[in-house]
């Protein structure tokens, strides 16, 4: 499929699979209807690039399904100007999707192969507002924080503190959460004063989170 063939699938992925189930975000829309998803899958996968679900990428994550990430991005009210912590980079997708939306982008993946792989299509796509670590992306990434708005691709059995504690006066945190499938996409928000709220948003399902403050390794 040549690049021709993967623009129309993109902007059919964005009037079927988005506009049509009620994304209204005008951004958020045309970072969709920009960003090529289909470099950010793997080669057996590519004539799924745009489909309406999420897809393998290796080490047993995916990259997530167009709609979900949609709603994620519309649920934070992005303005441009935020500081974001993307928590789970995978192969880079939403890192992409953030850096056309936001003013920085910090990106914490724990599996170093994926992170290389990231790192490296992002600098290919021309994408300098974006940093990727290393990391386990339950604690957040302190030496950047406080952030505005941070992102969670992956499912956690609750909230985890570093990530509350990390995020700005003002800020939305949006994390999946629960123990097994459907999860809750939950939103937390945080006030001027520091005190935070709950708001879910229906059932979701995503990979767990890994770490410290998610799911213990399973090969540990």
């Amino acid at each position: 499929m040549d690049e021709l063939k993967f623009a129309e699938a993109r902007a059919r992925m964005v009037r079927e699979q988005l506009q049509a189930r009620h994304i209204q975000d005008v951004r958020v829309l045309d970072a969709m209807l920009r960003v090529p998803r289909h470099r950010f899958v793997a080669f057996e996968q590519l004539p799924h690039a745009y489909e309406d679900h999420a897809l393998p990428i290796g080490l047993e994550q995916t990259i997530s399904q167009p709609f979900m990430v949609a709603t994620m991005l519309e649920m934070a009210h992005l303005t441009g100007k935020e500081r974001v912590l993307d928590v789970g980079a995978g192969s880079g997708y939403q890192a992409a999707l953030l850096a056309e939306l936001t003013q920085t982008v910090l990106t914490i993946e724990r599996h170093a192969e994926l992170a290389e792989h990231a790192r490296a299509t992002l600098q290919e796509l021309g994408y300098q507002n974006v940093t990727v670590v290393v990391g386990d992306g339950s604690l957040g990434y302190p030496e950047g924080a406080p952030y505005d708005r941070i992102f969670v691709a992956a499912a956690s059995p609750r909230t985890p503190e570093s990530l509350i504690a990390q995020l700005a006066p003002n800020g939305r945190l949006i994390i999946p959460v629960g123990t097994t499938e459907p999860q809750t996409l939950t939103l937390i928000t945080k006030d001027a004063s520091g005190q935070t709220f709950i708001h879910e948003h229906g059932g979701c399902g995503f990979v767990p989170l890994i770490g410290a403050e998610g799911w213990p390794d399973p090969e540990k």
